[in-house]
């Protein structure tokens, strides 16, 4: 079985899928970053096509880049100066050809991700 990474980001506070939220992917090497892919979440709160598809995936350290607070403006979330969650960074590593699922449970003042399945 070979790899691919995906996710799902639901906002806790308005009990719904965070729908239309930015994300960038980067690979880490080192001391260098390189964007790989930018996506947006649909009405489910997930992307169309897996964030790494198994044509792409390698193991190795990843970094995944959650625009909250462009998102929580977008819903009209009151705004602050600055606004307490703007970018949510999650930099994780694959060591194994598998499925990596990493959600993102998000409120205007707290976030939870962990290894899904």
């Amino acid at each position: 079985m070979s790899g691919y990474l995906t996710t799902h980001v639901l906002d806790t506070a308005r009990g719904c899928p965070a729908e239309g939220l930015k994300i960038e992917l980067f690979r880490i090497e080192g001391s260098d970053r390189t964007l790989l892919k930018t996506l947006l979440t649909n009405d489910d709160g997930r992307t169309d096509e897996q964030i790494l598809p198994e044509a792409e995936f390698s193991t190795g350290e990843y970094e995944l880049i959650f625009y909250a607070g462009d998102y929580l403006d977008a819903c009209g979330t009151p705004p602050e100066d600055p606004r307490f969650l703007n970018v949510v960074p999650i930099r994780f590593g694959m060591s194994e050809h598998s499925h990596y699922h990493v959600p993102l449970l998000l409120s205007p003042f707290g976030y939870s991700t962990y290894r899904g399945s």
